[in-house]
């Protein structure tokens, strides 16, 4: 409604297949699975930019949805006509927008992947003991329990398992042990 009177956009009919428009601009009320399958769909098969409207968000919803091949972001409370236009040209002269309060976590999250991507996130060269409390937590052991099998105390195993957890990234003691499976180490 607020690009309507706009002369400096053209709006295109989204069920026109001749038209591939610059930049689509999607509006929802939260960044739910399914937004972020039709911007996965719309970066695969077309070359418009995405620009996002959305009322109700988290940090992590942005960052999955940049992840999904966002272009523009917009919380549906700045949507004013003239941010509109302006975050619509942005991403239409090939640049991204983010409001400045999500620019932080976004590069935050850009730092770590890279930092993931050039120096491996694996767990090769850890030490036994990480391996071997990964692999009894999988097998459904308790920390006491687990202490008596590798004959160190309960505080170790815990230390040992938050250390794995934190240079990881890892949530919690499913994700370490699932993390541990996927690269193949128990």
């Amino acid at each position: 409604m607020h690009l309507r009177t706009r002369p400096e956009i053209n709006l295109v009919v989204d069920d026109d297949p001749s038209d591939d428009p610059q930049v689509t601009v999607m509006v929802a009320d939260t960044v739910s699975d399914d937004v972020l399958v039709l911007l996965r769909h719309t970066r695969r098969n077309s070359t418009t930019r995405t620009v996002l409207i959305v009322a109700d968000f988290s940090e992590q919803a942005v960052l999955r949805a940049v992840g999904c091949g966002l272009a523009g972001f917009v919380p549906r409370s700045q949507a004013t006509p003239e941010h509109l236009v302006h975050v619509i040209q942005t991403a239409a002269r090939g640049d991204g927008y983010m409001p400045p309060n999500l620019l932080g976590a976004l590069m935050s999250e850009v730092g770590t992947l890279q930092e993931n991507v050039l120096q491996g996130r694996h767990f090769t060269g850890r030490s036994t003991r990480e391996i071997d409390v990964l692999r009894l937590i999988a097998e459904g052991h308790d920390t006491g329990a687990i202490a008596t099998k590798l004959a160190y105390s309960e505080r170790t195993i815990k230390s040992t398992l938050h250390a794995v957890m934190t240079r990881y990234r890892l949530r919690n003691r499913s994700h370490a042990v699932a993390y541990a499976m996927r690269q193949g180490l128990i």
